[in-house]
């Protein structure tokens, strides 16, 4: 399919205003650009309450945003691990679809904060997501959260972070999970599928950028093995939660993605993969600059009910 209009006017206007390649950036630049993704959303949807807290990690305390609906009952609760290549992103560009999420869905979501790459490489980021999981499970009575039902949920590298969290849930025993949503998740350190060619160039995140943001995370090249920092080598897939993976067509990971739904399916997880033509990466905080961003966040909504549901 075509690139969606609305996504080629986007990257026509930034390359138009001489944006580079993520790798070609420094640091503090990509963490510039990531923020400016809040220019590119919606306005934010209302919920009963916001709160801002800490939850202790294996490095010292992170933040933690509470988004809650109003509820008489204990709601269930999606613990969200932004994306941004390790290096950046932030509770605060992530306010406007957590929001979303929380009063759409009628969920409590607990979007968290994580030590960065290239100052905290991994497994620093793992590490944080995993002790930031059971903090909420272990709170999840303090602000209203239902502790039997938890779902993990990120995008891009936040994706990645989402499927380590599940593996090492699976892999301690708790907590118990009954979903994962992988929104075009950056889970193979050495992938090697065609989507990296075909799609190098030309659509917002670059073949040598993902390579590059793997740089700046791994501690070492032989750490692109290890699934707790790429997923896709987990010999064993069995026993994780019912998964909902969001694809991009015209995606550097996009194959990767593909890969390792095909592989959850064979080893008895019940997975649900969507394709989305004519979309490229990060489209799911471009909820005010690209339209079909909805679709991404609409199919969330439907797969979260259906596992919360009872």
């Amino acid at each position: 399919m075509a690139l969606d209009p609305a996504v080629k006017n986007l990257i026509d206007t930034l390359n138009e205003q001489g944006l580079k390649s993520f790798e070609q950036m420094s640091i503090a630049e990509v963490r510039e650009v990531v923020e400016s993704f809040s220019g590119l959303q919606a306005p934010k949807a209302d919920v009963a309450r916001v709160v801002d807290t800490v939850y202790p990690g294996p490095g010292g305390d992170q933040a933690v945003r509470l988004y809650i609906p109003e509820s008489e009952t204990p709601l269930p609760i999606v613990v969200y691990i932004h994306g941004g290549g390790w290096v950046a992103g932030s509770l605060d560009v992530t306010e406007q679809p957590c929001r979303a999420l929380a009063a759409d869905a009628k969920v409590v979501v607990a979007a968290l904060s994580y030590r960065l790459a290239p100052e905290h490489k991994f497994p620093a980021a793992p590490e944080d997501a995993f002790a930031g999981l059971n903090w909420v499970v272990e709170h999840a009575a303090d602000f209203g959260g239902d502790g039997t039902r938890v779902a993990v949920m990120g995008d891009s590298a936040g994706g990645n972070l989402a499927a380590v969290t599940a593996l090492r849930a699976r892999d301690t025993g708790a907590p118990a999970l009954r979903a994962q949503v992988l929104i075009y998740p950056v889970i193979d350190g050495t992938a090697r599928f065609p989507s990296r060619e075909e799609n190098a160039e030309g659509y917002l995140v670059s073949t040598a950028a993902i390579d590059w943001f793997w740089e700046q995370y791994l501690a070492t090249p032989e750490d692109a093995e290890n699934p707790y920092a790429s997923p896709a080598k987990a010999a064993d897939l069995s026993g994780l939660p019912s998964t909902l993976l969001l694809l991009n067509e015209y995606e550097v990971t996009r194959d990767e993605g593909v890969d390792y739904g095909r592989r959850l399916a064979d080893q008895g997880v019940p997975v649900q993969v969507e394709l989305y033509e004519g979309l490229v990466h990060a489209v799911y905080w471009m909820t005010g600059a690209i339209p079909r961003s909805a679709e991404l966040h609409g199919a969330v909504v439907e797969f979260l009910g259906k596992q919360f549901a009872g």
